[in-house]
């Protein structure tokens, strides 16, 4: 297995819960590795956000998430990246091609989903999803590749919304009989479903998704903790953030009252100044 899927495993296994945010560049990552969190999640949505100014409706290729997940395992090394990789892309070979790229970019782990791809439209953003035969052979070339590559395979079923709590059940238990390592049930909608859940996961770290826009089940961290989730992923917190300061900022310069920011030394922090001018003085000898 690779250091950083070991380190996340590692991880994981400690008593409590993992507190882990989502970031969409680089420089949300170096602030996370800054802050002292020990698992990061490349996340679809902030990505998308970031680079298209749109949601997460599948407009994102796979050269667009490998770029950005090795931008933030560059940035970011000493975090240990949770990879978001959507449907895989493709067919199951697609989905073979992204998991294979994330483990050689550094990624720690990698979700694979079992919505449908591409996305239809006309369904009102609906969270569609495969067959369960479908998901099940997606799932199983997934977890086979990242066996092969020495990662984490989180394997995640959206079927709740679309086909009732006892479908994605039984898929999230496939998921466990196929081997994945890290396990997603999202959009439970009462405690006794995420209960459900985390009991089929047999003992393997189960995660839970904290989105402001959510309707599901989504309490504070430390009844999530009491349920036994290990990892609670908060999406866009970053990104939420990022939007507010930023209007703030271009508000400011507008009124001509300057909104709060970073003075140049916390702004030479965040963009690693001192290494980069250490690194030059090195070079240029």
């Amino acid at each position: 297995m690779r250091p950083q899927a070991e380190a996340m495993k590692a991880v994981l296994a400690q008593p409590g819960i993992q507190v882990v945010p989502g970031c969409g560049d680089g420089l949300a990552a170096r602030l996370v590795e800054e802050a002292g969190f020990k698992i990061g999640f490349a996340s679809g949505s902030s990505i998308s956000a970031m680079r298209l100014a749109w949601p997460d409706v599948d407009q994102l290729t796979y050269p667009d998430m490998l770029d950005a997940v090795s931008q933030m395992v560059t940035t970011a090394p000493n975090v240990c990246w949770l990879a978001d990789g959507d449907t895989g892309y493709g067919n199951a070979i697609s989905v073979q091609k992204t998991i294979r790229g994330y483990a050689r970019a550094g990624a720690a782990a990698v979700l694979i989903e079992d919505k449908a791809w591409p996305r239809p439209l006309g369904q009102n953003n609906a969270k569609l999803v495969i067959e369960r035969d479908e998901a099940i052979l997606r799932l199983r070339a997934a977890i086979a590749a990242a066996k092969e590559e020495g990662i984490l395979l989180l394997a995640r079923t959206d079927a709740r919304t679309s086909r009732g709590f006892d479908e994605a059940l039984a898929r999230l238990k496939a998921f466990v009989e196929l081997g994945a390592d890290i396990l997603f049930f999202d959009s439970p909608a009462t405690e006794d479903e995420m209960r459900a859940a985390v009991a089929a996961c047999q003992g393997r770290p189960s995660i839970a998704v904290t989105n402001p826009g959510g309707k599901h089940f989504k309490p504070g961290d430390d009844v999530l903790s009491g349920i036994g989730i290990k990892m609670v992923v908060y999406p866009q917190e970053i990104l939420a953030s990022t939007v507010l300061a930023v209007r703030a900022a271009l508000a400011g310069l507008k009124s001509g009252q300057r909104a709060p920011m970073a003075s140049p030394a916390e702004l030479g922090t965040a963009l690693r100044n001192a290494e980069y001018l250490a690194l030059d003085e090195k070079l240029a000898r």
